[in-house]
């Protein structure tokens, strides 16, 4: 369902002289000076005087937010997909050992960094540093858009799916997704002004989560044939409204329709540092001086960890509540109600989280979002035993769905604020997204694991004896698939999920007060000077 964040008594848990006496022995170097330590305040009240609320954006920087979120916006198609869509599709033929095994697909994502020096320093001045990367990129994925739209239909209707094959293309879609957020991330820091720069988090927040709503949420309700028959249709029929191949042939044609735009209409500005003089090997050795800062080394650490918690319930609760019975059409429609709210929330994350203090509403959202795990397991839980969704059980799904949501909005808003009042302009592509990677690999990494246990702390039975008279486990696919055949029920005696996201939850509650709160704290009250590189 979704994800993050915490504050309220949160200040009281250590004081200042505890904190660096914490992050002294952490961190392994003596505290910074006291003039060093001048908060992050300053930094942000004064450019609170340029980004007060009430201030308008100026024409310029208005249409080059809305070209941002175009962008973002088509970064968060093939996401939505490979993230969303594709592991719903598929639970309906594979265990969730078979799904781990497709979220490798998610890791060019979050190990983007490894090449982000390449598309920041690569490129050609009559394209533009930024277009060099975002034109072929779109024009590739267009083409592989239309490509496998001509063949995963025929692909997903076999009764065994190739998942290596499967899992090997979106791979490759997610890389280029992944390399062109770089170069968006780095063009974001100059397209728009300094007093509005801010805003770009916001504009990365509305476009990615439209785009990767399309995908997935709205993209399933249109594709299942239940929905497009309950709402849209006086005759059923077998097959949904927008099959996977024509929804990926239309994104295909958005991509070449908004490159050319770019390609003949959209001048992309020398910026006044020529950042291009910085080769290569010069911005690996910054990426390496920048992870052995001090305090990057504890915000890695944070960002690595903090997503822990709520992975279980984003991985595995919705697929859950489908192989209980839920509805496909009836979550489509919890999201599709939730997607508004999402856009609404990113708008208003980006005020809180332009105050003295950006992370304070990430601790926020992080307990909340705590919560909110515990509260989905319980409505798991709670599934009727009948089978029967009533209006009040569905209500309970639609409000965890939409308040986990704004957990996770403004959590996201706010980090994406934090990073982008330290990260370094001279190297900003690189420096965004190395933070931006490292956030992403802190979702990514435990995926897997998760959803290995899961399978592996279940205990179930198919209530039919196999050919050989023994009973057998319908845990995974194939003796799923063999107590279908005998038309046999899976009986589970232990459900893995509940241990499992038991199990993350306590792990984020301990890693919050123990480490993360006064981690997060600490590093708010450095001064953004601190997070960039000193002169050799």
């Amino acid at each position: 369902m979704a994800m993050w964040a915490r504050k309220s008594r949160g200040d009281t848990l250590l004081g200042d002289e505890e904190r660096e006496e914490l992050m002294m022995t952490r961190r392994g170097s003596p505290s910074p000076a006291p003039e060093d330590r001048s908060p992050l305040h300053a930094s942000l009240a004064n450019d609170d005087k340029n980004t007060a609320p009430a201030a308008p954006m100026a024409p310029k920087d208005t249409w080059n937010f809305a070209l941002l979120v175009v962008l973002y916006l088509l970064q968060g198609v093939p996401v939505g997909l490979a993230f969303g869509s594709i592991p719903f599709l598929l639970k309906a033929k594979m265990s969730y050992s078979q799904i781990a095994v497709f979220s490798l697909a998610h890791y060019p994502y979050s190990m983007k960094f490894l090449w982000s020096p390449i598309v920041d320093s690569v490129y050609s001045k009559e394209i533009g540093r930024r277009k060099s990367w975002i034109v072929p990129i779109q024009l590739m994925t267009g083409f592989m858009f239309l490509w496998l739209g001509s063949h995963i239909d025929d692909w997903m209707s076999r009764d065994h799916i190739d998942v290596g094959q499967i899992t090997t293309i979106f791979f490759v879609l997610i890389f280029f997704s992944a390399t062109q957020d770089i170069a968006v991330d780095g063009w974001a820091l100059t397209l728009l002004s300094k007093e509005n720069v801010s805003y770009a988090s916001t504009a990365q927040t509305i476009g990615l989560n439209s785009g990767y709503f399309l995908s997935f949420t709205v993209f399933l309700a249109f594709n299942s044939p239940e929905f497009s028959n309950k709402y849209f249709r006086s005759e059923p029929q077998d097959v949904g409204l927008v099959p996977l191949g024509g929804y990926l042939k239309f994104w295909s044609m958005m991509y070449f329709a908004i490159t050319l735009w770019l390609v003949f209409l959209k001048k992309e500005e020398r910026p006044q540092l020529d950042q291009g003089e910085i080769g290569i090997k010069s911005v690996y050795k910054i990426i390496l001086r920048i992870i052995r800062l001090p305090h990057m080394k504890s915000y890695i650490l944070v960002l690595l960890t903090a997503k822990i918690g709520f992975i279980a319930n984003g991985a595995v609760t919705a697929l859950k509540l489908l192989e209980k019975g839920f509805s496909k059409e009836d979550l489509a429609l919890a999201v599709l109600i939730d997607f508004p709210f999402q856009i609404i929330f990113g708008y208003y994350a980006v005020r809180w989280s332009s105050g003295p203090r950006p992370l304070k509403p990430w601790l926020t959202a992080y307990c909340a979002h705590l919560v909110c795990c515990v509260v989905a397991m319980l409505i798991v839980s709670s599934f009727p035993k009948d089978g029967v969704v009533t209006s009040s059980y569905f209500f309970m799904v639609l409000t965890t769905t939409v308040i986990t949501s704004f957990t996770s909005t403004v959590g996201f808003v706010s980090m994406g604020a934090f990073m982008t009042v330290i990260a370094d302009p001279v190297i900003g592509g690189t420096y965004m997204t190395l933070l931006n990677t490292v956030s992403n690999l802190g979702g990514t990494w435990p995926r897997f694991f998760v959803l290995e246990a899961v399978d592996y702390l279940t205990i179930s039975s198919c209530s039919q004896l196999n050919e050989h008279g023994e009973e057998f486990t319908c845990t995974t696919e194939p003796g799923k698939t063999l107590c279908q055949e005998l038309q046999g029920k899976c009986l589970i005696e232990k459900d893995g999920y509940y241990y499992t996201s038991t199990v993350c939850v306590m792990i984020g509650a301990t890693l919050l007060v123990l480490y993360i709160a006064p981690t997060v704290r600490y590093l708010e009250s450095l001064n953004p000077k601190l997070w960039k590189l000193p002169k050799e």
